[in-house]
């Protein structure tokens, strides 16, 4: 008979040579990828199921996870995208009347490797101490290899610098939503890893929505003739996607207003002619402060970013690509960090952080708002002011 506690057992390896010994939870095996901690409370299934955590293992500050389930109706896209799962206590039972189905069992069908009942707080502050690094859960017969295997395994995977991830989560075909209520306007949404909230949000908001492949051309853009561009989140190194910033110079050039979130903000940022940077263990949870700058307010909002644009947070710059004047629109109260950009001479702005709020506060929702009435003010041949706040009944 085979021993119950061999078969359960799992390990976190960090590349540092820490190790935290736990229960497996979901598949059974072994992954690598860059451990990075969440600190929402809530929303555990909108952060597994958004593709900007591909290639990252998760680990959960909040103590109790699985308590809710399930459901066919919170996922941010169509399958789980975390390379592993970390918890402290998962929940034995599924104790709400929306739930589906339960965590366990749906980590198993997507075949994500998780850990239980280690120290999550413990792992959180090894990480704030030296910073997002490479790891490795180990469970069943994995978590019986030796220490020494285990670290090289760790040490040799992929690191999140330099890497590309857009190819793996966007779409290959493009699609459309209709706009609901009346249409005002087309929106090209590039999916670097959108989430399904943001599109609903735009299409809300009278856009119809194109949802476009990475890989998309400007001659492609240019054909379907949108009335805006917009660049979704995703995982990543920004300074690995040079031909998302050429497509959006190139729009950017042809007048084309843009909104870009969190990795369309990077990108943004790339497409100014700003550099990017590694945070030490960046931005990842639903309660972030950040001053918006144009109406000078502190927003909560959710994030989700391990890199950061690299520009002055005060004073009127001048692009270094020939954009004409910018500014950083928002900003971390955490650590000052850029958290949105705003060109004044151009119609484009963007924020690091996802306004859509799944899960998460609704302080950012207006950003929407923002953006469909500077689009309406165009197509009227009216100024286009993104710096405006538009008042929101959220």
């Amino acid at each position: 008979m085979t021993d119950a506690s061999t078969t359960d057992r799992a390990v976190l390896v960090l590349a540092d040579g820490t190790r935290y010994s736990g229960r497996a939870y979901g598949a059974v095996g072994r992954t690598l990828g860059e451990v990075v901690f969440a600190t929402g409370m809530t929303g555990y299934q909108e952060t597994l199921t958004d593709p900007s955590y591909a290639g990252q293992i998760v680990v959960m500050t909040a103590p109790h996870i699985g308590n809710t389930g399930v459901n066919d109706t919170d996922p941010e896209s169509r399958r789980i995208w975390v390379a592993g799962y970390v918890v402290r206590d998962a929940s034995r039972v599924v104790s709400n009347h929306r739930a589906q189905g339960s965590l366990d069992v749906q980590l198993v069908a997507d075949g994500i490797v998780g850990i239980r009942g280690i120290d999550t707080r413990a792992v959180t502050r090894r990480l704030r101490e030296v910073g997002s690094m490479k790891g490795g859960v180990f469970s069943g017969p994995d978590a019986g290899l030796d220490p020494d295997e285990q670290l090289a395994l760790v040490t040799a995977g992929a690191d999140m610098r330099g890497l590309n991830l857009s190819s793996q989560v966007s779409t290959v075909e493009p699609y459309v939503l209709q706009a609901e209520g009346d249409r005002i306007g087309s929106v090209a949404v590039l999916d670097l890893g959108v989430k399904t909230s943001t599109l609903r949000y735009l299409a809300q908001r009278g856009f119809e929505v194109h949802v476009l492949p990475q890989s998309t051309t400007l001659d492609e853009l240019r054909a379907l003739a949108p009335d805006a561009l917009f660049y979704s989140n995703g995982p990543g190194d920004p300074a690995a996607s040079d031909s998302q910033v050429e497509l959006l110079q190139g729009a950017l050039r042809d007048g084309l207003p843009y909104f870009g979130i969190c990795f369309g903000n990077q990108l943004f940022g790339r497409a100014l002619g700003f550099g990017t940077y590694k945070l030490p263990f960046g931005h990842r949870g639903i309660n972030q402060p950040v001053l918006d700058k144009t109406t000078n307010k502190v927003e909560i909002t959710s994030q989700n970013h391990g890199f950061a644009v690299d520009a002055p947070i005060d004073g009127v710059l001048d692009s270094p690509a020939g954009f004409g004047r910018v500014e950083v629109s928002h900003y971390s109260l955490n650590d000052q960090v850029v958290e949105g950009l705003r060109a004044l001479d151009i119609p484009a702005f963007s924020v690091q952080y996802h306004p859509e709020a799944a899960a998460g506060p609704h302080d950012s929702n207006h950003l929407f708002d923002r953006f469909r009435e500077a689009v309406v003010a165009r197509t009227n041949g009216q100024a286009v002011d993104f710096g405006s706040d538009i008042e929101s009944s959220n």
